[in-house]
């Protein structure tokens, strides 16, 4: 069993969030590590719910604000929902997956996480107007 980074960086590098989840099989599908992701920040919110979600992709329903989302009101949030939603994401450019220096861009691709145990997640902000 491996050990993966999932951080947050900003288009130009910066880093924004970083944390670890131990116990993840050596040889692991993108599809299954955004899944992991998901699940693992949804599990901290649910914990402790408030009206701000900091999470990879939007929940339903909430509005987007610096480095997060706001909710109407505070609520647990369904982690397979918010799986979906990120693995449309993905296939949408919605977001990045960098393992180790490499983009993945198939959900089906296997990472081997003893070779790239580090994910970088780069969300992409459309332009206004463009």
């Amino acid at each position: 069993m491996a050990t993966v980074t999932f951080r947050d960086e900003t288009a130009t590098g910066k880093p924004l969030t970083a944390w670890e989840v131990t116990g993840v099989p050596e040889r692991v599908t993108v599809r299954e590590l955004i899944r992991l992701r998901v699940r693992e920040e949804v599990a901290r919110h649910n914990a402790r719910p408030t009206h701000r979600f900091h999470g990879l992709v939007r929940p339903d329903d909430a509005e987007t604000e610096l480095n997060g989302y706001r909710l109407r009101e505070p609520r647990r949030i369904d982690w397979e929902r918010q799986a979906e939603i990120a693995e449309s994401a993905f296939l949408a450019n919605g977001f990045f997956m960098l393992a180790g220096e490499r983009q993945v861009e198939d959900l089906d691709e296997i990472v081997d996480l003893t070779v790239d145990p580090d994910l970088v997640f780069i969300k992409l902000v459309a332009l206004v107007g463009g």
